[in-house]
């Protein structure tokens, strides 16, 4: 089934496609076998990471980037994480309604993904996800995130360029920056700019630039700050014009390269300590780990020299 899907799915069917990513994010098993049959075809993609607050606008600014992308010919895919519904544990599809629009154009495929409460367990459907778009053919992945918690913060270390989207009034703007975004954060993007208070943020957001000026020269980019109102395309060019900047910036000074090797070598290091765990679980015996746990919990042994005897039964390690 799996080898019949691909076959269709490389030579551009959607329903194969969106069976694969059903496939890698609800079967681990199968996800492991669909990556490793695909990964070959894949590597030709560049992904944008759209975060920010909630209410920030992220789905109609990410709506009217695809409208601009695709006057530009490019085959563009959407991952839009969004909320889980309490009742069927799928997503709640709010973002498939905002860019309903897109949705006949067989040139954009829209894939929404439910957060369930996961945490690594996202992150590893979510990549998985992209692998799949980007054998199927897109030129352009979007990955847009429900808000800027640690999933979020996790889930865009996926993407080439990081779009970190906020508005006027919040009061959280800068709280959303400490989270860990404001280091992988790569265009800043202050949507809803027509309303009262926007000045203020754009300059709340510079003088924080201006604080990690040493890592910006460092780094040789500084995120650019733009002003938008999606609703009425105001500031869009501007935003694309940023990303293809950055995108030429990663790829003319090698930085592209370096980011996407530090992203396999993470990505290999989740799979063997996954691994590892499962086969760890597989081995241990519970009367044993529960007599240990009593023991640190009566305070006769710490969880280090409880885990290193764990590892030395298990898999013969000791560390």
């Amino acid at each position: 089934m799996i080898d019949d899907l691909i076959k269709r799915m490389l030579r551009g069917d959607r329903r194969a496609t969106a069976r694969l990513i059903s496939l890698v994010e609800n079967d681990e098993e199968k996800a492991v076998e669909i990556v490793k049959k695909i990964y070959t075809h894949t590597g030709n993609a560049y992904t944008i990471g759209i975060t920010g607050p909630p209410g920030a606008g992220k789905s109609t600014l990410l709506d009217k980037l695809i409208k601009v992308a695709r006057e530009e010919g490019k085959v563009v895919g959407v991952i839009a994480i969004d909320p889980t519904s309490p009742f069927t544990g799928g997503a709640l599809l709010g973002d498939r309604i905002r860019m309903q629009r897109h949705s006949t154009d067989p040139g954009v495929f829209i894939r929404s993904m439910a957060t369930r409460g996961s945490l690594g367990g996202l992150a590893k459907a979510t990549n998985d996800a992209i692998k799949v778009l980007d054998a199927y053919g897109c030129d352009l992945i979007f990955v847009e995130t429900v808000g800027v918690g640690q999933v979020e913060v996790d889930v865009v270390k996926s993407a080439d360029t990081v779009v970190l989207v906020t508005v006027p009034g919040l009061g959280d703007d800068i709280q959303a920056i400490k989270a860990g975004l404001m280091e992988i954060s790569d265009i800043f993007v202050i949507n809803k700019s027509d309303k009262e208070g926007a000045d203020a943020t754009y300059f709340e957001l510079n003088m924080m630039l201006d604080l990690e000026k040493e890592r910006w020269e460092k780094r040789g980019w500084r995120p650019p700050i733009v002003k938008s109102v999606a609703t009425t395309m105001r500031g869009i060019r501007e935003l694309w014009n940023a990303i293809n900047e950055h995108r030429s910036f990663l790829e003319e000074s090698g930085e592209i390269q370096r980011k996407r090797t530090m992203r396999a070598e993470e990505e290999v290091k989740t799979i063997i300590s996954s691994r590892i765990a499962r086969v760890i679980s597989k081995r241990l015996d519970e009367e044993e780990v529960s007599i240990l746990i009593d023991k640190i919990v009566g305070r006769e042994m710490d969880p280090y020299s409880a885990a290193d005897l764990i590892l030395e039964k298990t898999l013969g390690v000791k560390v």
